[in-house]
């Protein structure tokens, strides 16, 4: 099969053939990827890298996700109609889309719970002008009341907003879409960046409330960009400002950040999919909505896919459909994040810098999951 025109793409490249060349090879990864990924009537957790006994690897799946599955249905929705069923194992992604709406009426074992998991069943679903979408968008506001001092992961939040941006035009949600804008025009800090919660606190602990991660930043500058007044877009062009200034020497887009000053608590994990995927797709949704173009930092995000300057293992794995997921200190506590956490909350820029000896960045996280492989449809095809 042809690749899918992508402009993203051909605007990122600027005629550098090498750029150009990565996402269309991504992009055909992300295509023989996700049907590997398929678990009966919906998608796993994870591919895991094991071992194939001839010094080579293979991929075992590992449990289930509704979130992940919903992220997929939207980057295949950004697919050509004809390449839709093919990237979902033979499955329309309408039939998808109705049984992840389905999931919404279930209670016990398989209620979906999560603000954010009904966030983005409603996004889909509003994405593919599905007829589930009133079911959907009911629920969205059953499980996001209207009330002051609750609070709300900052990740869930901007979904729950960039859905009810996606449903504008096919029913009345300006209520619920203003009370989600209000609520994460509130959430950004003086820096520009945001937490890791917004509208309250309490669920997170009080040592690291200070702290947001790259998915606190590029999700709410990709949902103020589409909901696209002027006052959102300046919202988002400053959060964007802010991680692109501390982008790695090497293209890395870094893991925590201290929202109070916009610098960098911790630096490690750095992941595949903020690369190829995060990162542009939200950089560039800010672009469109008329922020600005921060077009080299995105082409220095993907080179790092090629070139990662923490390690010489290959990450991209074209016959197995996989990114490996990061690269990674040899830290399995994650005592560096946490440490680095408590410094900076006693004092900002504090970072105990004898850490980064003792836990170097070495490590190669093998298994790839189907989001990132969504979010790479979604951020190179979306909109073409």
């Amino acid at each position: 099969m042809s690749h899918p025109s992508s402009p993203r793409a051909d605007l990122v490249a600027g005629g550098d053939a090498a750029v150009r060349g990565l996402v269309d090879r991504l992009v055909a990864l992300a295509l023989t990827g996700l049907p590997r990924m398929r678990d009966g009537d919906g998608f796993a957790f994870t591919l895991r890298g094991v071992p194939d006994g001839a010094g080579g690897w293979r991929t075992e799946p590992s449990g289930r996700s509704v979130r992940y599955a919903a992220i997929t249905a939207l980057g295949v929705l950004a697919l050509p109609p004809e390449a839709r069923a093919a990237a979902l194992g033979g499955e329309p992604v309408e039939d998808l889309i109705a049984r992840l709406v389905a999931l919404l009426d279930e209670s016990g074992p398989a209620a979906v719970t999560s603000l954010g998991d009904v966030a983005l069943i409603a996004w889909a679903a509003a994405a593919a002008r599905h007829d589930g979408l009133d079911r959907a968008l009911k629920r969205l506001a059953e499980a996001d009341p209207p009330g002051t001092g609750r609070a709300v992961f900052t990740v869930d939040a901007a979904w729950v907003l960039s859905a009810l941006a996606a449903a504008r035009g096919q029913a009345e949600t300006s209520g619920h879409f203003e009370r989600a804008r209000a609520r994460l025009l509130a959430g950004a800090a003086a820096s520009g960046l945001f937490s890791h919660q917004v509208g309250g606190t309490g669920l997170v602990p009080r040592y690291r409330a200070h702290v947001g991660c790259f998915a606190d930043q590029v999700y709410p500058i990709q949902a103020l960009a589409r909901a696209g007044d002027q006052e959102a877009v300046a919202a988002a062009d400053a959060a964007a400002r802010r991680i692109v200034a501390a982008q790695g020497s090497g293209g890395q887009w870094w893991w925590h950040y201290d929202a109070r000053t916009g610098g960098v608590v911790e630096e490690f994990p750095v992941y595949s999919v903020h690369q190829h995927a995060m990162a542009p797709m939200a950089l560039l949704d800010l672009a469109r909505a008329g922020g600005t173009a921060h077009l080299d930092p995105i082409r220095r995000g993907l080179r790092w896919m090629t070139e990662p300057a923490e390690t010489d293992v290959p990450l991209i794995h074209d016959d197995l459909g996989v990114t490996w997921r990061k690269t990674a200190r040899s830290d399995p506590r994650k005592a560096v994040r946490g440490a680095r956490a408590v410094s900076t909350g006693v004092r900002a820029g504090w970072r105990l810098g004898g850490l980064d000896r003792v836990f170097p960045p070495t490590a190669v996280d093998r298994e790839c999951r189907p989001y990132e492989l969504g979010w790479l449809l979604f951020a190179w095809l979306e909109g073409a």
